[in-house]
């Protein structure tokens, strides 16, 4: 029993000191920037198939692994311009619901064109 506790014990603490060094490593790539939304999916779209191709391979080497974790970067920078985009979209979305539910015809009007003005920058 004392020997499945202090096992167990060991074990917590080498996943938190692992998951500690995680979290103070340095990051040593950029990726590529997602400037606009449209960069930013165009970005997603190229590093998932750069990455598909990598993973199709009959075999994959260690430097196979650095590559994707090399573009994995690039994924970040676009899904985080992609949720702060999708973010706005949805204040948008939520200030048109008020002015709909306070039945104020001109300012959801002018809500409104701009939501969807906003909301035909997302694939549809």
């Amino acid at each position: 029993m004392k020997t499945s506790f202090a096992i167990s014990c060991l074990a917590t603490a080498l996943l938190l000191a692992v998951s500690a060094r995680a979290d103070e490593r340095p990051d040593h790539y950029e990726g590529e920037a997602s400037e606009t939304l449209q960069q930013a999916f165009a970005n997603f779209a190229e590093t998932n198939k750069r990455i598909a191709g990598i993973l199709a391979q009959k075999e994959v080497t260690m430097a196979d692994l650095a590559k994707i974790h090399e573009l994995s970067y690039t994924l970040e920078n676009a899904l985080e311009r992609i949720d702060d985009e999708y973010d706005e979209l949805a204040d948008q979305l939520e200030a048109l619901h008020l002015a709909s539910e306070g039945a104020d015809i001109v300012y959801a009007r002018g809500l409104g064109q701009a939501y969807l003005e906003n909301a035909g920058r997302f694939p549809q």
